[in-house]
């Protein structure tokens, strides 16, 4: 029984930990996507953002500030990917795929620069890294260190999903948001300027990502390397198509997914199958899910489709 209690734990904590990068870019891709506009550079968002994260987080000792640094990094890709789609009318998925090509280069290049031609930047210290909330409150081995005793930026994410799900639905941005994504003539013609809504939806959502990515290497990553996103991107993009496109799907579309890694750590920890088939679980699930729900659910009606405004 001890032992049922102590995997069910490790798998809890291993969820909580998994989850929060997946929901900060699933977030951020329901503010673009519900806006009607495309933003497959999550990925790339999410790599540019965990590599300004750790390297502000070096430079100024304050995992707080590098936390907020990754997530205006990838705003800086958000209005790139914004101007090129909302002003110039551009392919949507062509900018979101050109975005994960260049955001990355780009860190790889900054971090050779600043790091004797490293594509890895040093370990962060303790101190450098996101606190945990309960740290040292509960024993070490016990169930409650490992369900409640994760990241505080973990909280966070879950408290910032509550405050999106008002935004959308509770307030009249939220119904202007929404109805830019299925009606942007009528919504034109009633006095909301659209490209507005767009900008502050499609820069919101590389904010979010940015801070997904620079979570990965504040918290359970430690340091920045090429392959540090690993797909999470695209797998954030899976839950909000599977969380059909709003902020409460999204949840637990993540936590789903972050179960997934649960599994899979305790899984890796057991020993019970080759570790190559074990890191596969993830990715898998991600294809089954989007076989099975990316026909049944509803995209928004303007989604993907450039606006020319009413003349």
């Amino acid at each position: 029984m001890d032992v049922i209690i102590q995997n069910l734990g490790i798998i809890i904590n291993a969820t909580l930990t998994a989850t929060p990068p997946l929901l900060f870019a699933a977030l951020g891709s329901c503010f673009s996507e519900r806006s009607g506009v495309i933003n497959i550079g999550i990925e790339g968002m999410m790599t540019i953002g965990a590599f300004s994260g750790v390297v502000a987080a070096l430079l100024t000792g304050n995992p707080w500030l590098g936390f907020f640094c990754g997530g205006l990094a990838g705003a800086l890709f958000g209005v790139i990917h914004a101007i090129v789609c909302i002003s110039f009318g551009a392919d949507q998925t062509i900018s979101g795929t050109a975005i994960n090509f260049l955001a990355p280069g780009i860190a790889i290049f900054f971090c050779k620069a600043i790091y004797k031609n490293s594509s890895q930047t040093p370990s962060l210290d303790t101190v450098q890294k996101l606190p945990k909330l309960f740290d040292g409150v509960f024993p070490v081995r016990s169930f409650w260190n490992n369900v409640l005793n994760t990241y505080t930026a973990t909280y966070l994410c879950f408290i910032l999903a509550v405050f999106i799900w008002f935004l959308f639905y509770k307030t009249s941005f939220g119904m202007r948001l929404r109805a830019v994504g299925e009606h942007p003539k009528a919504c034109e013609t009633q006095g909301i300027n659209v490209f507005k809504v767009r900008y502050i939806c499609v820069i919101a959502s590389g904010f979010l990502a940015g801070l997904g990515g620079a979570y990965v290497t504040l918290a359970t990553v430690n340091q920045f390397r090429p392959s540090v996103i690993v797909g999470q991107g695209f797998i954030a993009i899976a839950a909000v198509i599977f969380g059909k496109f709003t902020p409460q799907g999204s949840v637990k579309a993540c936590l789903f997914f972050g179960l997934c890694s649960g599994i899979k750590t305790l899984a890796a920890n057991g020993n019970y199958v080759s570790p190559d088939l074990i890191s596969m679980i993830p990715y898998i699930v991600t294809i089954i899910t989007l076989v099975l729900f990316v026909g049944k659910t509803r995209i928004p009606a303007a989604n993907g489709k450039p606006y020319l405004k009413v003349k």
